[in-house]
């Protein structure tokens, strides 16, 4: 499911880009939203021309736990015996690398615009969302220099223009449930003791 996130937002934002960018004559028709390069990873290699994705951390959601978190109810009503959802963030980085700084923050610039527009992908509403996935919502995140200094390290690359967002909500469910019989009555009695 991560992995289909990923080609979604991948797609999209390119698709985007493409719209209101102009195309670079060096390449035109080229990608404009990648994915690093898997065999050019120790150091990173971001696509020079391009706006480089990359997922540089997952955190789980904790604070939307249900008071039941092994039970589930199906739409008729019954219950079932589930593990518990797992809810994920994911902190996605889009790196700019082009030959002119400020071409890097014209595209930056694009998709922080588009994002505030469109924070909310949702099933209903935005066609190719992957499949058991309701909604994500798109949330800017802002760094320290001391935290920007230790994502760039972990990168082992030089600093280049770059957003972080921060994507909810990525839920895996359990698909295997177990009914569960429910006490529909209680009785109770009182008897005294002679």
């Amino acid at each position: 499911m991560i992995a289909d996130v990923l080609k979604f937002v991948r797609k999209h934002l390119d698709d985007q880009l493409r719209a209101v960018m102009e195309d670079s004559p060096d390449e035109p028709g080229a990608d404009k939203v990648v994915f690093v390069d898997g065999d050019a990873m120790d150091p990173i290699v971001f696509k020079s021309g391009a706006v480089s994705l990359l997922l540089i951390n997952l955190e789980e959601e904790r604070g939307l736990r249900s008071a039941e978190p092994y039970l589930r109810r199906e739409d008729a009503g019954r219950a079932q015996r589930v593990q518990p959802d797992i809810r994920l963030n994911l902190h996605l980085i889009f790196v700019a690398r082009f030959k002119h700084y400020d071409t890097s923050w014209a595209y930056l610039s694009s998709i922080i615009g588009y994002l505030q527009t469109m924070r909310v992908f949702d099933a209903q509403a935005t066609p190719g969302i992957p499949p058991g996935v309701e909604r994500l919502v798109f949330e800017l995140a802002t760094l320290t220099l001391a935290e920007q200094n230790e994502v760039w390290n972990a990168l082992r690359t030089a600093h280049h223009p770059y957003l972080l967002y921060r994507v909810k909500l990525i839920t895996f469910r359990d698909q295997t449930s177990t009914d569960v019989t429910e006490i529909s009555t209680i009785e109770t009695s009182v008897r005294r003791l002679p």
